[in-house]
This record gives C-alpha cells, structure tokens and sequence, in this order.
C-alpha cells in the first residue's frame, strides 16, 4: 500500500484532532469526512480538500482503506456494524457506546470479521505510562487511587445519561484504562452516586460518583469522579506498592522510593500522535503496536459500565471475563 486512504465518520472536535494528525503523515490522504451536521462535515471536509458525504454509508463510495469513527457515545453501533461488514479496519473513539449491549455487539462481529481496529486510549503511548509499567514490573500493587475531577463539557448530549452513558463512562475512560494497564483486573466494584445532576439544563446524570475496586491480584482501589468544577482539575491515579508510591496523569509522573523522587514531565500531544500512527502502520502492514483493539477496549468499557450500574442499582457488581475480550 502507498498512501493510506483515511475517511472520518464525525466531524467534532476529536475527529478534528485526528484529522490535524493524520493531515502531517505523508503516507495518509483524507478520502471522506461525513457527520450529522452538514455544515460541520463541510468545514473540515475543505480544512483538508477531502468530499463530504451525507452518511456514513455513502461514505465508503470513498474506497477508503481505513475509517475514523469520532462520534458521540449514543452513535456507535450502526456505524461500526457497516464498516465490518465491509471489512474495513476501523479506529473507534472512546467510549465505545453509552451502554454495554451494544458494544458487546460490536465487539462479537469485529471477532468474527477478524476487522483490524484500534480504540482512542492513547494515554497507553505515552511514555511516562511505560516508565511507570517498567517501575511496577515485579512489584505486587497493593492500593489505586483514581480520579477524574473536572467540569461539565459544553455539548447538550453530555448531560444525558441515555447518550453519554454518564461521566464514569464518558470521562473517566482513560483513567479506569489506566488502572487496568498498571493494576491488572478488576473482580468487583462497589459504587455510589450523589443522586444530584450539575447545574444543567436537562441534566439527568449523577454530578459525583465514588466506587471501590477489588482486584483479581488482591488488591483494592478507589474512584472518584465529578464534573461540578469550571476547569479540569485532576485527571490520574496514585499507584502503591511496598515501599514504592507512583502519581501519574496524563502530563506528568512522579515516582517515589523512600527518600528518592523522581518527576518526568509527559508529553500529551505524543501520545495523541502515536495512536494514529500506529494504527496507519498497522493498516499500511508495516507495523504491529496497536495497544488497545477494540477487544482490549471493551474491558475497560464493562468496568466502566460497572461502576455506573452499581451506582445505580446501589450494590456491588462482579465482573468476569468473556470469550470477546
């Protein structure tokens, strides 16, 4: 394969990120931009000379060799049951869904098709987030502490719980991600919901959330989740072994042994460059570092969504492995 034909399903500000990364590799040509907002699709549609087309199915008039799907989290589904069905590679934003029915689904006929894809968790090409891997490598975590403490986005979905899924599903994806990466599985989940939407019009989701975590490894950890701030105000975890205490976010990464400190800045636009140029290398077949399939992804989604089903249901959720995953 020469240059890689690259089409976008979504036209919103994440699918503009990846459009801006894939627009700097030589090797990739934008084919195709689609979204349910016409004016959206044209916009960066002319940003990078590509043609616009009113759906997701016109879309593979395009013959791309590969599709973004940047939608919200109450539009996946159909978009991906097409593009496995046309045997497409595909690299899905997270979350994969609102729900957990339905990225299941998805993930059964990806299975089956034996589709490529890869899921947006680029926080796992980051490279404090090796760094803090290679310092845990032998080491028996006992306690996670994990947070993602922020404000109310400004889309009018977000607010919805039947179509962003709600904040431990939306936004704390990279964080419970990142606890699976560095602590192993999680067996069980214990969660509770303040029972208060944010200060929105039509909110319906729970402003704060608190959950334990057990860990298949024995260990035990915490999660905390908010969107009543005006900013962004923590997003990361604290990691703790004997002797051994680790914060990492997506920024930065802090390591501490006794009397030793070491800080290493993170980079989080590398990560973002990283993801897709994986997966470009892996359409291309010359390169094999896909980190999160969309397998891979749909654990830390049923996590996700397990922590919001024991909030709501207000006890205690297992969680156990699947053929999928």
């Amino acid at each position: 394969m020469g240059s890689c034909r690259v089409a976008l399903v979504g036209a919103g500000n994440v699918a503009q990120r990846h459009a801006r990364v894939l627009a700097g590799f030589d090797d990739v040509r934008i084919v195709g931009v689609t979204d349910v907002l016409p004016e959206a699709a044209r916009k960066l549609a002319e940003t990078h000379d590509a043609p616009v087309f009113p759906d997701h199915a016109a879309l593979l008039a395009a013959e791309p060799d590969a599709v973004y799907v940047c939608v919200p989290p109450f539009a996946h589904g159909p978009v991906e049951e097409a593009l496995v069905a046309a045997g497409l590679p595909m690299f899905v934003e997270k979350p994969l869904a609102a729900d957990l029915a339905t990225a299941e689904r998805i993930a059964d006929r990806v299975a089956r098709g034996g589709v490529l894809t890869s899921v947006g968790h680029h926080w796992r090409y980051l490279e404090i987030v090796t760094r803090a891997r290679e310092v845990l490598d032998g080491r028996q975590v006992r306690l996670v502490s994990g947070a993602w403490l922020d404000k109310v986005p400004p889309v009018a979905w977000w607010v919805r719980r039947d179509r962003s899924g709600g904040p431990v599903i939306e936004q704390t994806a990279h964080v419970l991600d990142l606890i699976r990466l560095l602590a192993g599985e999680v067996t069980e989940v214990c969660a509770v919901g303040d029972g208060s939407p944010p200060a929105v019009e039509e909110a319906d989701i729970d402003a704060v959330t608190a959950a334990t975590l057990r860990f298949a490894s024995g260990a035990v950890g915490t999660l905390a989740s908010a969107c009543v701030l005006g900013w962004k105000h923590r997003a990361g975890l604290e990691v703790y072994a004997d002797g051994l205490a680790i914060g990492i976010g997506e920024d930065a990464l802090v390591v501490r042994e006794g009397d030793r400190q070491q800080a290493v800045a993170g980079d989080p636009e590398a990560g973002r460059v990283a993801v897709d140029r994986a997966f470009i290398d892996a359409v291309r077949g010359i390169g094999a570092d896909i980190r999160a399939p969309y397998g891979e992804a749909l654990r830390t989604h049923r996590l996700a969504c397990a922590v919001a089903a024991s909030a709501g249901a207000g006890r205690p959720v297992a969680l156990a492995a699947t053929a999928h995953a």
